[in-house]
């Protein structure tokens, strides 16, 4: 449909009125100026009120993204490229970055706080796939504090509703010793340290598991368990060569960080092992010790089942040695009843199988200063008859109590 006028580009009178997208645009015919936009309604509320408004303002053509999600974006997606994930991995982590945004929680925030946004979103990516990643290496990445970054994740969970499964142990330990440089020739690390990785890794994996058995993994960070682990796992492949290197030339032949509890976490392993070798018949004739034991490592993750069922019957053994000594005469010899000898005469060394926590508890109650009261008393005060059931023991309390003094 031609109209009247000229065309201010070229000067042609060739004008057309052209129907784009539902709307009506005049444009030029010869050079293809868009002379005039045409107008239409956008939402129902604009449409029962007889409003229009352009084309262009009701697509939102021209809308440009701020420049903080523009920072954002491309922050998460560096860091998919530095991690080599694929690319599904960065589409959802730019989507999570991108929801979050618009949420009211992560408006006012300070920008440290959005820039770690994104490590955020690619950490939960990465756990939502069963992908290994931990929150210290994005940390790293990103020059973070734990800390930090743990309060961003927590809110970022909480706010968009997400679901992330947590990280096995396995997991956790095979994404740990990949990061070590021991597994190529390096000018760094000598001949008699290089180790075959899937050696390393099974061994690793058996001591672990051991560690979880015995209660030294709960409620402890598990980057010094899996660090103490692969070293004596390391160790116990050639330990002719190696028993000499400590934990912390280990660690700088290996290009990892030596977390400051792994000296102690290796310690409670060395524990571990030094009891389960004395329950081997094999090993007592032998004079072990926190060193030579490490050269039996491979036995003793073998029958590690068996001699951890036979820890649990020797509690048993003497819980029966107790009861019996409860309920013996009086004219019985205390010293062939004792627990504690039955122990000695079996050889066990191993102790019980019970959390760090209860066998060498860190804080301990002070004693409260004695009152006026408590000063003045003797202990020559009668007592009433409703406090003597109190000092009463009933035979199970005494045999506990027994078994406490000995093990004490």
């Amino acid at each position: 449909m031609a109209a009247r006028g000229r065309c201010p580009e070229c000067g042609s009178e060739s004008l057309v009125e052209d129907a784009h997208y539902a709307q009506q645009q005049l444009v030029c015919a010869a050079c293809g100026c868009v002379l005039s936009e045409g107008l239409l309604t956008t939402t129902y509320t604009d449409e029962e009120h007889l409003r229009e408004v352009a084309y262009s303002q009701s697509t939102g053509q021209k809308e440009q993204l701020s420049r903080c999600l523009q920072r954002g974006i491309r922050r998460v997606q560096d860091l998919c490229k530095v991690l080599q994930l694929p690319a599904v991995f960065e589409e959802t982590a730019v989507s999570y970055f991108q929801r979050a945004l618009q949420l009211p929680a992560f408006h006012l925030v300070s920008l440290e706080k959005k820039e770690l946004l994104g490590g955020c979103c690619v950490f939960v990516t990465c756990r939502q796939h069963n992908w290994p990643l931990t929150m210290g290496t994005v940390c790293s990445l990103l020059y973070a504090k734990q800390d930090l970054f743990a309060s961003v994740y927590l809110s970022l969970q909480k706010e968009l509703g997400l679901s992330v499964p947590a990280l096995s142990l396995a997991d956790l330990v095979t994404t740990h010793l990949n990061s070590f440089r021991l597994f190529q020739p390096t000018a760094n690390v000598p001949a008699p340290f290089l180790e075959d990785k899937e050696q390393l890794l099974a061994r690793t994996l058996g001591i672990v598991e051991l560690a979880s058995e015995t209660w030294l993994v709960t409620g402890r960070h598990p980057v010094p368990i899996v660090t103490a682990a692969a070293f004596l796992a390391w160790q116990s492949l050639r330990p002719g060569q190696r028993l000499s290197c400590p934990l912390a030339r280990f660690c700088r032949l290996a290009g990892v960080d030596l977390p400051p509890p792994a000296h102690l976490r290796l310690k409670e392993l060395l524990e571990i092992l030094l009891g389960m070798a004395s329950q081997l018949s094999w090993l007592r004739a032998f004079d072990l010790d926190k060193k030579t034991v490490v050269k039996h490592i491979g036995d003793l993750l073998q029958h590690r089942v068996f001699l951890l069922k036979k820890a649990f019957s020797q509690q048993d053994e003497e819980e029966q040695q107790d009861t019996a000594l409860g309920q013996g005469s009086q004219g019985q010899d205390p010293e062939q009843g004792c627990p504690s000898a039955g122990k000695h005469q079996r050889g066990g060394t191993l102790r019980p199988l019970l959390p760090p926590c209860l066998l060498h508890p860190r804080k301990r109650l002070r004693a409260a200063a004695p009152s006026t009261l408590d000063s003045a008393l003797t202990g020559d005060e009668p007592i009433s008859d409703s406090e003597i059931e109190e000092y009463l023991r009933s035979p199970q309390e005494i045999q506990a109590l027994r078994r406490a003094k000995a093990w004490l």
